[in-house]
């Protein structure tokens, strides 16, 4: 079972990620929220697969309906996932958030 210090190293591997609190939970952003963890042991990511995931593995992934207006992100119970789907859970939700890409001839960073 994956834990939140797993989860942690795993964000902070990612080019430009950073950590910090957001509703008083450790967070993980890129250019925007990357994942965050919540007192329960679940983790919110982004993903381009709620609805399938959820379909999938109910007990493992899920949304609330707070969440409903939010549909790139998905609830993992760390409990319940593998530590391998957890692994491209989160460079899914890396891509997703990571940094802006530039416009072709933009000049330099």
């Amino acid at each position: 079972m994956p834990s939140e210090e797993d989860v942690r190293r795993l964000c902070l591997a990612y080019p430009g990620v950073v950590e910090r609190p957001s509703w008083g939970r450790p967070a993980w952003f890129a250019r925007t929220l990357m994942a965050r963890m919540w007192d329960d042991g679940v983790l919110t990511v982004k993903t381009d697969e709620r609805e399938a995931l959820a379909a999938a593995g109910p007990d493992t992934y899920f949304w609330t309906p707070h969440h409903e207006r939010s549909p790139g992100l998905l609830l993992v119970r760390l409990d319940r996932v593998d530590p391998g789907e957890l692994a491209e859970l989160l460079d899914e939700s890396h891509r997703l958030a990571g940094p802006a890409r530039r416009a072709p001839g933009a000049g330099p960073a």
